[in-house]
């Protein structure tokens, strides 16, 4: 068996105003080590001094790494000069990156140790922690207020993202390039809160990250962090992360995931739509905007027959359905879906399209006689959009009645204009109550809360219901002229002209 090609390493060393320590600290990479560096990569970011000059006199020295020398016209910051480098780095065809700072902090003496874990398979990312071995960093020359700062921000971070990290705020880290690729980085902030945000990515992310011990050093180095915006900016990043888990916020640099996570019996409006469902006959179902099919499965179970439709193909979404078409319902919906469904399900749908009153007509158009459509949208009159408005808070969130991704919003009048407009008999509306088992979870107090928000809903759907079911029937009442049956709806769109000279009634199309 042929042995498997050894990774290239690269070392991003981040520099600013490092002229003293750069050279330095370049000096104490192991001599042994060397050889196996691809290249060294250092990012001079637009420092007042001979930062640059520096590294590049040493990237001349014989028996160094193939080098490169990077000086920024402008300041792209802590975060944005990471950005610059990992790019880079990719680019090149590295594999594994290291990154280090120009001012010696960290022991580029430790390589070695920070690459193994990742060459191993162990990890997609290594860190070096001050904190593993009790009463290092303060003997190392941490200052006691900075000790308790990372101290108190590490335990907050774990307990607020379930981690188990020593330290979160260390410098000093090792990642696979595959890795970082598949983390939207470029999202992240420019400042030094940057190192925060890519832990909570590669948490969500669900990659593994291990930590080894590594000494504390500090010397004569120029500190250009403001501890307390530091903290603020920290404790507010795991924060909007944590609310956007929730739905609170759009929090851009986490990824949003594609596919919809249904409850059963969680009273969420899919929730509402099964339950009336449970009630009918089985027969043939168009999902509109299934999924990942998780709701499809459940008609299954009941006997229904579901052809499901999104825009995107979700893992799995064929063996939850009988048929999937991928389909894109801002270009309408496709001919391939067929016809005589008994039931159309539309669960937080129309809202996501500029024109849904086009996509209903044509959902009316593959129902067959007698067939029924059930659709929920979000409330936009609900407490909690009106008190945003009214505070001049408004904004979007990742999920819920101001979902980024709405292009309409619906009170309950609106609903019922956009439905009668589009042939529709409204048979039946109702209002869910707020989900508050979304954001607090199954305790008590969410059950607690989920009870009073129904009772408040019942009193007043219109200011306390979160979303509405509504359940359509085609328009199907006809008139009779000259002796033929024609759809009260067909003249509807037909535009009315007075009678012509001969008497006769005239319409025109």
């Amino acid at each position: 068996m042929k042995d498997s090609p050894k990774p290239r390493i690269g070392i991003l060393v981040v520099a600013y105003n490092a002229e003293s320590t750069l050279e330095k600290t370049l000096d104490r990479i192991p001599k042994d080590f060397r050889s196996r560096i691809a290249e060294v990569l250092i990012l001079d970011d637009a420092s007042h001094d001979e930062t640059f000059t520096a590294g590049c006199r040493w990237s001349q020295l014989d028996g160094m790494p193939p080098t490169v020398v990077m000086r920024h016209t402008k300041n792209l910051g802590y975060g944005g000069n990471q950005k610059a480098g990992y790019a880079l780095a990719a680019e090149r065809g590295l594999d594994i990156v290291v990154l280090l700072h120009g001012d010696g902090q960290y022991a580029p003496e430790l390589l070695p140790e920070m690459v193994a874990p990742i060459e191993r398979g162990e990890c997609e990312a290594v860190f070096g922690s001050r904190m593993m071995r009790p009463g290092s960093a303060l003997g190392g020359g941490m200052p006691f207020y900075k000790w308790l700062g990372n101290r108190v921000l590490t335990r907050l971070e774990n307990g607020l993202l379930g981690s188990g990290l020593t330290e979160f705020h260390s410098g000093y880290r090792a990642y696979s390039v595959a890795a970082l690729r598949r983390l939207p980085i470029d999202r992240n902030t420019d400042a030094f809160d940057f190192d925060t945000q890519i832990i909570v990515q590669l948490i969500d992310a669900g990659m593994r990250i291990k930590e080894i011990p590594i000494p504390t050093y500090y010397g004569d180095e120029i500190c250009y962090v403001n501890g307390m915006r530091y903290a603020k900016d920290v404790v507010k990043d795991v924060l909007e992360y944590r609310l956007a888990l929730k739905g609170f916020g759009t929090c851009a640099w986490i990824p949003k995931p594609v596919e919809y996570a249904f409850k059963e019996g969680d009273g969420s409006s899919h929730s509402a739509i099964l339950k009336m469902m449970r009630d009918l006959p089985p027969g043939r179902v168009l999902d509109v905007g299934c999924s990942g099919g998780l709701f499809a499965a459940r008609l299954e179970e009941l006997g229904h027959t579901v052809t499901g439709v999104d825009f995107v193909e979700v893992e799995g979404v064929r063996e939850r359905c009988t048929e999937f078409v991928l389909a894109n319902l801002e270009e309408g919906l496709p001919e391939d879906v067929g016809y005589d469904y008994d039931y159309v399900v539309a669960g937080d749908v129309i809202e996501h399209l500029s024109r849904p009153e086009r996509v209903l007509k044509e959902l009316r158009d593959v129902l067959r006689p007698g067939g029924k459509v059930l659709l929920s949208v979000p409330n936009f009159g609900h407490w909690y959009s009106r008190l945003r408005v009214a505070l001049g808070a408004f904004d979007y969130d990742r999920r819920g009645i101001l979902d980024e991704t709405h292009l309409r919003f619906f009170s309950r009048a609106s609903l019922r204009r956009t439905v009668r407009s589009s042939g529709y008999d409204l048979l039946r509306v109702t209002s869910t109550g707020a989900p508050f088992w979304s954001v607090l979870g199954g305790g008590f107090l969410a059950r607690t809360l989920g009870g009073i928000s129904r009772l408040l809903t019942r009193m007043r759907p219109t200011l306390f219901g979160y979303q509405y079911v509504a359940v359509l029937t085609p328009h199907a009442a006809q008139t009779i002229i000259a002796g033929e049956h024609v759809d009260v709806q067909d003249i509807l769109n037909r535009q009315y002209v007075p009678a012509d000279l001969t008497g006769r009634v005239g319409a025109r199309t």
